[in-house]
């Protein structure tokens, strides 16, 4: 009987320390996914995946929330069930061990309203960009100040594809020369 700890996070910057802090430790395995969204399917994220495949009958599988499950209601709702039918006792944080019954529906409840957080996380990014869309139409400034909406750009387009045609030069003398990535070499001249 295995203490099995689980830990996600949606962002790169974001790291899983606050998670492990608050279950306390002393875990016989951890499994993680750092950087992968709640929207992605539970046995499709990597560290998740490794412990539906390490998991057994008897072990016990700790989450600092159930929204780390997954964001996705009914994804969460079968992830449990696919944990409680091999046996393995699910135990989140501030609501203690999850069982058959009363316990599947609490997990209803609340993957539900993970699921509608994402929805309003969704509407909320959607209307940033509107905004910032509004914005960078009537003023050409997005509404936090940027000048476009998406990542600066390195350079202008139309000066390397120039500067590459003017000089014969190969993509990797390109890519030197104004410090930028292949593929970005590739979309600046196929433009």
């Amino acid at each position: 009987m295995s203490r099995i700890a689980y830990y996600r996070v949606s962002t790169g910057d974001q790291t899983i320390d606050a998670q492990r802090h608050a279950l306390g430790g002393g875990f016989d395995r951890e499994f993680s996914d750092e950087g992968v969204s709640g929207a992605t399917a539970a046995a499709d994220r990597p560290g998740f995946g490794a412990l539906l495949s390490y998991v057994r009958e008897g072990d016990t599988l700790y989450v600092y929330a159930l929204d780390r499950l997954g964001r996705d209601a009914l994804d969460v709702q079968a992830t449990v069930r696919r944990l409680l039918d091999r046996g393995v006792t699910l135990d989140v944080r501030g609501l203690g061990p999850i069982g058959r019954g009363v316990g599947e529906l609490i997990v209803a409840v609340l993957a539900q309203m993970a699921d509608m957080e994402r929805q309003r996380i969704r509407e909320r990014c959607d209307a940033g960009r509107d905004a910032a869309r509004a914005a960078l139409a009537a003023t050409g400034r997005t509404h936090r100040g940027k000048v476009s909406m998406g990542r600066p750009k390195a350079h202008d387009a139309s000066t390397v594809a120039a500067w590459r045609k003017d000089n014969a030069a190969t993509v990797r003398q390109t890519m030197e020369h104004f410090g930028i990535s292949k593929a970005t070499v590739a979309r600046y001249c196929a433009a």
